[in-house]
């Protein structure tokens, strides 16, 4: 690939390819805009068929958490690091202590956290180097886990999406098809039954999809079953790309609205729904609660304060439909169109992050 020309086609700040011998480290930092703030990403540990993978990877996962966070109402950038191993073996002290010291070298242009193949203990390690780290332990300040509040911005964006498709946020009552049952999708099923909602759910663990039964009064059908059933909001809470040509015309659901990552298997699907008339909330808006959780601990972690912020993604959604009945485009454009103008707006007074604060480089 021509690195500097995919560099400047999505307007990238920096690459940096971080390798260590001793420790066997070879990883890649992309920072793609800090237009807003430092950029603010996870580090992924996989093993990539190529090197050239794992650049587009981390380029591509670098600039969706700019549009992710820009959506949420964070004052920070986005960027997303890669160490090309395999996380079952490969993992050490001294390779994630070299890639602290690389992280400690950006001098806070760039801040990590968990993400794929990485662990809470492994974000510890990394912050023996450096302080530009978290979801660490909540021994060292940390939020500890962010599955429930994720869940509770899923369920603020559910409410959102219900108003928007029924004229009331109102969930009971409402049947809601809930696709994955794990640690997030759980804690979302809880705030639904405390509302009222009626719950469809499968799994492909069984005993994730026993208890949300024995919890919640759900009802269980089978991993392909759930497509089709009859509901208000179909949520899908657990692979990406499960709304595609072969699920599109079995769902009977008004909404969709879940905490996946990458639901849409093409654009072209978003465009497909919207046809339809589906309200659709879409993914990186709706599920940022995580990453807004995180974000905190950099102020010093306040739950209180973070989990009122985590509300706002409520606002966030209903903004996203306002833009798309605007511009009469669908949601999923609407959505890169609401962190596009905020960062445009940003962008007319600053345009390159500096810690110390003392100088920004103007447009």
């Amino acid at each position: 690939m021509k690195i500097f020309d995919y560099l400047q086609r999505y307007d990238y700040e920096q690459l940096v390819f971080c390798q260590d011998e001793a420790s066997g480290l070879k990883a890649i930092i992309a920072i793609h805009d800090t237009t807003l703030g430092p950029a603010l990403g996870g580090t992924r540990m996989w093993t990539y068929n190529s090197e050239e993978d794992a650049i587009v990877d981390a380029l591509r996962l670098a600039r969706g958490m700019t549009y992710k966070n820009a959506a949420a109402g964070l004052n920070i950038g986005g960027g997303k690091a890669v160490i090309i191993g395999d996380p079952r073996k490969d993992k050490s002290e001294a390779l994630f202590r070299a890639f602290g010291r690389y992280i400690q070298g950006l001098n806070g242009r760039y801040i990590t956290a968990e993400d794929v193949g990485t662990t809470v203990a492994d974000m510890d390690t990394i912050h023996l180097e450096t302080n530009y780290v978290t979801g660490v332990s909540p021994a060292f300040g940390s939020s500890g886990n962010p599955s429930p509040v994720t869940a509770y911005g899923v369920y603020r964006g559910m409410k959102a999406a219900a108003k928007r498709a029924f004229g009331s946020d109102n969930l009971s009552g409402k049947v809601v098809a809930v696709q994955g049952v794990g640690n997030v999708a759980y804690n979302l099923c809880k705030h639904l039954h405390e509302e009222g909602a009626h719950l469809i759910v499968t799994d492909i663990n069984e005993e994730n999809m026993n208890r949300a039964v024995q919890d919640f009064g759900a009802k269980a059908v089978g991993v392909n079953e759930i497509f089709n059933v009859e509901c208000d909001i179909f949520a899908p809470c657990a692979l990406g790309a499960v709304i595609n040509d072969d699920t599109i015309p079995l769902l009977k659901a008004k909404v969709i609205a879940g905490a996946a990552n990458n639901q849409l298997k093409e654009d072209r699907h978003g465009d497909i729904i919207h046809e339809k008339g589906l309200i659709y909330a879409p993914d990186y808006v709706i599920n940022a609660g995580g990453v807004i959780n995180v974000a905190d601990e950099l102020q010093g972690y306040n739950r209180e304060r973070a989990l009122k912020k985590v509300e706002t993604i409520y606002d966030n959604i209903m903004r996203v439909f306002e833009i798309s009945e605007r511009d009469g485009i669908p949601s999923y454009k609407a959505a890169d169109r609401m962190a596009e103008e905020r960062i445009a707006q940003m962008a007319r007074s600053r345009s390159m992050f500096l810690k110390d604060g003392k100088s920004v480089l103007s447009k």
